[in-house]
């Protein structure tokens, strides 16, 4: 048998993706007539490239989504897990949001121009996360980028520092990693004709001494970070990891930016307010409208005042932040009502109950096939990984990826009517979910594994 991938014999991993395949195909008559061949019209055949990212043959078309449940055009109902890879965390079309959408609808959807919601968003962000000041953008990856070039512009530093694996979007600075311990820039980026390690140091997650030293003579401007390491194979901080880091930062003049647009899974205020972090700017995408395009991005007092310093003595003119559509009336109001509404102490308590339900459910089949995998979480985020844990840093954490493997798991997940996220094995809870979607998850999860372990490398 072929050495195959996290413990799993090649041939065991290639057939069950054949079966499931075959068995996806049959189930799909009307998504394979209309979207089999691509979609007319779009550059291959879908209209944003990520969508070719699913491990099915084809995409199915999605008919409508309610809650924690998704329908195909194929009649195919299936317990929704990806939502929207945490776009839509909080459930599809939360009631409060289609509410104000609907609302909003009737009386404009852009002005660029403030409402009465823009006065209760503003005091809702600054109760919620803490910080005194806030702008509003359409995406976590504009955020970040806005984010980031007010802290070169405050500190008068270029140089911004991230950990190796991270995720912030389409930020071009994150898009650097440690090939052998030598920072590079990330391969896969298209259309990117400037050094990028010039500008951006990368070190390894937990990895204190190093983080240390490249702070050390105080030339990098921020360091930007999600508190858990999320759109790789999840990897979580060591004790005191966090203590230390907003330590070193403070000595050295260097701005700390926690993204927490994966990591507001953790509860009401994010992973910041549960665990105590006292970033000096802050930012949140995806989910923070219900669903609705915005992102939110906020700064200390401090950071504002030297930002004043800053404009101040600039010209006016163009700022390079900001875009014509954020903070737009219909996208100010989906935010007040899920700020308001759905992001209840209450819808995070459930949240956490059933995470941790399947958090148990996947982990004992695990053990029960004796797989070489583990499971780890982050409040309503759930990931199981085909790899032993816990990981420690991004270059574990890519070691572990199990590509073809993790496929045709998702396949056959899907196949069997649960849906969870294409590009890592990513689950979400929303407030929607219910025990009988998460038991349908464990049962076919164990089944999948079933299957799997009797290929396992090694097995007689």
């Amino acid at each position: 048998m072929g050495e195959g991938l996290g413990g799993i014999g090649a041939a065991t991993i290639d057939a069950l993706m054949v079966a499931e395949r075959a068995r996806y195909i049959a189930a799909h008559p009307d998504a394979a007539a209309r979207a089999g061949a691509g979609l007319p019209g779009f550059y291959q055949g879908v209209p944003m490239h990520w969508m070719r990212d699913w491990p099915m043959p084809f995409p199915f078309l999605v008919a409508e989504a309610q809650g924690a449940t998704l329908t195909d055009t194929d009649g195919h109902v299936l317990a929704d897990f990806c939502l929207g890879d945490t776009g839509s965390m909080f459930g599809h079309s939360p009631g409060p949001v289609r509410d104000a959408l609907t609302a909003q609808a009737g009386r404009g959807l852009t002005y660029m121009l403030p409402t009465d919601d823009a006065i209760a968003v503003g005091r809702l962000l600054t109760e919620r996360f803490g910080l005194p000041h806030w702008q509003v953008a359409t995406t976590a990856t504009d955020a970040n980028r806005f984010a980031l070039r007010v802290a070169r512009a405050v500190t008068g530093r270029a140089k911004i520092l991230v950990f190796n694996g991270c995720y912030h979007g389409t930020v071009d600075e994150t898009f650097v990693r440690l090939v052998d311990g030598v920072p590079v820039n990330r391969p896969g980026l298209l259309g990117q004709f400037t050094d990028l390690t010039a500008d951006t140091r990368v070190v390894e997650f937990n990895d204190l001494p190093a983080l240390e030293a490249a702070l050390a003579d105080g030339q990098v401007a921020c360091v930007i970070t999600e508190p858990v390491l999320t759109n790789c194979c999840m990897v979580l901080p060591d004790p005191g990891f966090h203590t230390a880091l907003r330590r070193l930062t403070r000595q050295t003049g260097t701005l700390l930016l926690i993204d927490e647009t994966h990591t507001i899974s953790t509860g009401p205020g994010g992973y910041s307010a549960v665990i105590g972090l006292e970033p000096d700017m802050f930012v949140l995408g995806k989910p923070v409208a219900g669903g609705v395009p915005a992102s939110i991005w906020g700064f200390t007092d401090d950071v504002a005042r030297r930002l004043d310093a800053v404009r101040a003595a600039t010209p006016p003119g163009h700022s390079g932040m900001g875009t014509t559509l954020s903070a737009n009336a219909l996208a100010l109001a989906c935010m007040r009502a899920t700020l308001e509404r759905v992001m209840t102490v209450e819808a995070y308590a459930h949240m956490e109950a059933l995470a941790a339900r399947l958090c148990a459910g996947l982990s004992a089949a695990i053990t029960a096939h004796d797989l070489p995998w583990h499971v780890v979480r982050v409040g309503a985020r759930v990931e199981f990984i085909c790899a032993p844990g816990p990981l420690r840093n991004g270059t574990q954490a890519e070691a572990a990826h199990a590509g073809p493997l993790e496929q045709a798991i998702h396949l056959a997940l899907l196949n069997r009517g649960v849906l969870i996220a294409p590009f890592h094995n990513m689950m979400l809870i929303c407030p929607a979910t219910k025990v009988a979607q998460v038991d349908a998850l464990i049962t076919a999860f164990a089944e999948v594994a079933c299957i799997l372990a009797r290929g396992k490398v090694g097995a007689a």
